[in-house]
């Protein structure tokens, strides 16, 4: 279950380098569709499974537990990175994984949240919907950068 997680940072830095609304937007739909399956198999192994909240459980730990050992480096992953994880997080996953408006999203998007924020250092995230980061972009996102 869930190989692949890793690979939904394939191209990371790109995305988040002078994120506008624009480029935001754009992203995300690149984001989506390479990562349609893998969103699909983390929602669907949710919904299928008797006992939804144990396997939200499940795909959370596995999802988290994947990106660390992608990212580490003798058992530790850099400081840079870890920020550019959390805000790719912020900005793309927990975003993607909500508008599959699944009925287990938000569930999914709680328990991965609070996962992460357990297993990565200085890593306390939150989450938002796509619309609502959307709009906070001026032209450029929260108009600082």
């Amino acid at each position: 279950m869930l190989e692949q997680a890793a690979s939904m940072f394939d191209g990371m830095r790109q995305m988040m380098k002078k994120l506008k609304k624009a480029s935001y937007e754009t992203n995300m739909k690149e984001f989506r569709n390479r990562n349609q399956a893998l969103l699909k198999e983390m929602t669907d192994y949710t919904g299928d499974s008797e006992d939804s909240k144990s396997a939200v459980n499940q795909v959370a730990e596995v999802f988290v537990q994947r990106v660390k050992e992608a990212f580490e480096k003798r058992g530790k992953i850099d400081g840079t990175t870890q920020i550019d994880l959390n805000f790719f997080m912020i900005y793309y996953v927990f975003p993607a994984i909500l508008m599959t408006e699944h009925k287990n999203a938000r569930l999914l998007a709680d328990v991965l949240c609070e996962k992460w924020g357990m297993t990565f250092k200085n890593s306390k995230i939150g989450y938002t919907d796509y619309d609502t980061l959307y709009k906070s972009f001026r032209e450029k996102i929260f108009g600082i950068f």
